[in-house]
């Protein structure tokens, strides 16, 4: 059995006792309401109206009685819902909010090797920062060949500076030629083949050259076996005078030091001190006979040269022009020019030469048959290209992966007599 539907009217006499309100205040149905829910024939309540409102119970409706074709509709009586604000998050004790700027900072790319080390103020020590390191190149700080104040030759042999400090102060000097014997020079094969009528004339059909400085320089700096040396009692070299000779000798032995005290001691119009880097216990002749012998296998029919050319080998420091090139120039030929030829920075292949009398020959990184055996094919495979160039780790890296080409004589055409 359904039980009857309340009417309206007897909906709002119950929400009004349940509210509190005497009959007699309700408001009419035609009158103006004043509900907290805008609508229509509706005037916002004040804030005081508001908060004098009874909160309601679990018990009370919500929503008023309607059929099955109305809407619902709020309750005149009910309090508003207002939005609650997000809360604002306070930072962590200790920890300021860090502004944002509009402007999005610059790309930084990765530090290539490929950018110029320029001797640099470490801001903590305040001295030079450490050099750079290349993959695949000798751990060696190369800002060294080409330091301030001075000037690389044309032949890429020798660099130069008449810097004053360094012609009047020994302490300078000497500190110049020990951080430059840190560096070893730059040992080559350089190997031609021409036909002509001469030895220097004549069509050149390859031209190649092979870098040995990596040889000098160990993975493991504590390997390494460079090491300074001055003449010595007896031996003949540049003193001081224009011409080598014997004399005159030093004291404290002969040291660096005491031959940079004479120096810049020395009064001459032209003078000039020199640290030469030298190649030590290379086993020329070997390399260059093994070389001969492949080219002759591959049947060339022009003359081969095969030489060892070293460059950045020489530090030369001179004392400052006193009015330009060309006048201590003429000023050194007339009168002659004080040489200091004494200290040399020695950078040793083996710790003894090729075929020496006794066991325990070690090199530096590997032997000159070892060597042979790694190069032996690019260097075919170059000279079968005629190749003018230089012959690098590609070409061997290519040898290893890919195999280089058949070279037998057979292949190679030499093309016509000139």
């Amino acid at each position: 059995m359904e039980l009857p539907q309340p009417s309206a009217a007897d909906e709002k006499l119950r929400l009004g006792e349940q509210l509190h309100v005497p009959e007699d205040q309700q408001p009419s149905r035609a009158s103006q309401s004043r509900s907290p829910a805008s609508g229509t024939n509706t005037v916002p309540m004040t804030e005081e109206e508001l908060e004098s409102l009874p909160v309601h119970t679990q018990q009370s409706p919500l929503y008023s009685s309607v059929s099955s074709q109305q809407s619902p509709t709020y309750s005149q009586n009910s309090i508003p819902r207002r939005p609650v604000p997000a809360p604002i998050p306070v930072p962590e004790p200790g920890l300021e909010p860090v502004p944002r700027s509009p402007t999005p900072p610059p790309y930084s790319g990765p530090s290539t090797p490929a950018q110029e080390p320029v001797a640099p103020q470490d801001s903590q020590a305040g001295g030079l920062r450490p050099p750079a390191r290349y993959p695949g190149l000798p751990a060696l700080d190369y800002r060294l060949y080409r330091p301030a104040l001075f000037e690389l030759s044309a032949d890429k042999t020798t660099i130069k500076s008449t810097a004053a400090h360094l012609s009047s102060s020994a302490e300078a000097l000497v500190a110049l030629i020990r951080q430059q014997a840190t560096v070893p020079p730059k040992p080559q094969i350089h190997i031609v083949g021409r036909r002509g009528t001469s030895p220097n004339s004549g069509r050149v059909d390859f031209d190649i050259k092979l870098n040995l400085l990596p040889l000098l320089v160990p993975e493991d700096s504590r390997q390494r076996m460079d090491y300074l040396r001055c003449v010595g009692s007896g031996e003949v070299a540049f003193r001081g005078g224009s011409k080598p000779s014997t004399q005159p000798e030093v004291d404290d032995d002969g040291s660096l030091d005491a031959w940079a005290a004479r120096f810049v001691a020395d009064t001459a119009s032209v003078k000039s001190f020199a640290l030469e880097r030298v190649v030590a216990n290379l086993d020329t002749d070997w390399l260059e006979g093994q070389i001969r012998g492949l080219v002759v296998g591959m049947r060339y029919p022009g003359t081969v040269a095969v030489s060892f050319p070293v460059t950045h080998s020489r530090v030369v420091v001179q004392n400052p022009d006193r009015v330009n090139k060309f006048i201590t120039s003429v000023t050194g030929l007339f009168v002659g020019k004080h040489k200091y030829e004494v200290v040399k920075a020695v950078w040793p292949f083996a710790s003894m030469p090729r075929g020496a009398e006794g066991e325990g020959r070690r090199c530096a990184v590997q032997t000159e048959e070892v060597w042979w055996r790694e190069w032996r094919g690019p260097i075919r495979y170059a000279i079968a290209a005629k190749r003018h160039g230089w012959v690098t780790n590609e070409d061997k890296l290519e040898a290893l992966m890919e195999g280089t080409p058949s070279t037998t004589p057979a292949d190679v055409d030499w093309g016509p007599e000139y």
